[in-house]
């Protein structure tokens, strides 16, 4: 599924926050978002999921305007996976991860040992199958975004949005999280710090001072120009020696 923005702005009590914001992500890309702190992620995905409505501009979904559709099309299509998103109900592992089943759910379509499947696999994927009778509040940090992310899956989302989904993440759950995303076969656009993970993306953008500044191939769009300007960090490319894929080294001078 296709996914646009065209000219999306957005502001917060008259603070510009998202200006004249233009991108699509392709069916069955792997879109990744980068930027400094403030500089309009977290904002653009949020219009993107269709919980704020822009300011100016539109969101597209498969060439037709979000605007038209009924949130329980658009959450049929679009699953979000929110930095923060916390409750203080007692509710278990699988309850969190069963509410991804919410937007399918109807007087005529009650809950089913096919939505138990799908609950199943989600939490397995993110290797939380064993804590699923566990209560939300005893779970880490790490463990609920771990959770989230099974609650998104669970959704089976054709668009999957996340906002810095490995913060918390020990690194094994980091690259294990990072890998299922790549082998979804959907549309998905992720933000992230850690710039040599956006590097495995199909296409990256990059944002600051709410402006989409570049967008493109990884290798075209993180230039040691661009990290100097935007990151204020010196950066050079070496070979991994052990896969011989391109990462990238920094320092804070030269």
């Amino acid at each position: 599924m296709r996914l646009s923005a065209e000219k999306l702005a957005w502001s917060v009590h008259g603070t510009p926050l998202l200006t004249d914001v233009n991108l699509t992500v392709e069916p069955g890309q792997t879109f990744g978002l980068v930027g400094p702190n403030g500089s309009g992620k977290t904002s653009l995905l949020r219009l993107l999921a269709g919980l704020n409505k822009p300011k100016a501009g539109r969101v597209l979904i498969d060439h037709q305007p979000m605007h038209t559709l009924k949130q329980r099309a658009i959450a049929q299509s679009i699953a979000l996976v929110e930095q923060q998103a916390d409750t203080t109900d007692r509710i278990t592992v699988h309850q969190v991860a069963s509410l991804g089943r919410t937007p399918f759910l109807s007087a005529l379509r009650p809950w089913s040992k096919e939505d138990d499947a799908i609950v199943a696999q989600a939490l397995h994927d993110v290797d939380m199958a064993h804590m699923t009778d566990r209560l939300w509040h005893t779970l880490s940090g790490g463990e609920r975004q771990r959770v989230h992310i099974a609650r998104a899956l669970a959704q089976q989302p054709k668009i999957l949005l996340l906002d810095e989904p490995t913060n918390h993440l020990d690194i094994r759950h980091q690259l294990s999280i990072l890998e299922l995303v790549r082998q979804l076969p959907i549309t998905v656009m992720i933000s992230l710090h850690d710039l040599n993970h956006a590097m495995e993306c199909d296409r990256i953008g990059v944002m600051d001072g709410g402006r989409l500044i570049d967008s493109g191939l990884p290798q075209e769009a993180l230039t040691a120009a661009r990290l100097r300007q935007t990151f204020g960090v010196y950066a050079h490319v070496v070979d991994d020696p052990i896969d011989g894929k391109q990462i990238m080294r920094f320092r804070s001078e030269v």
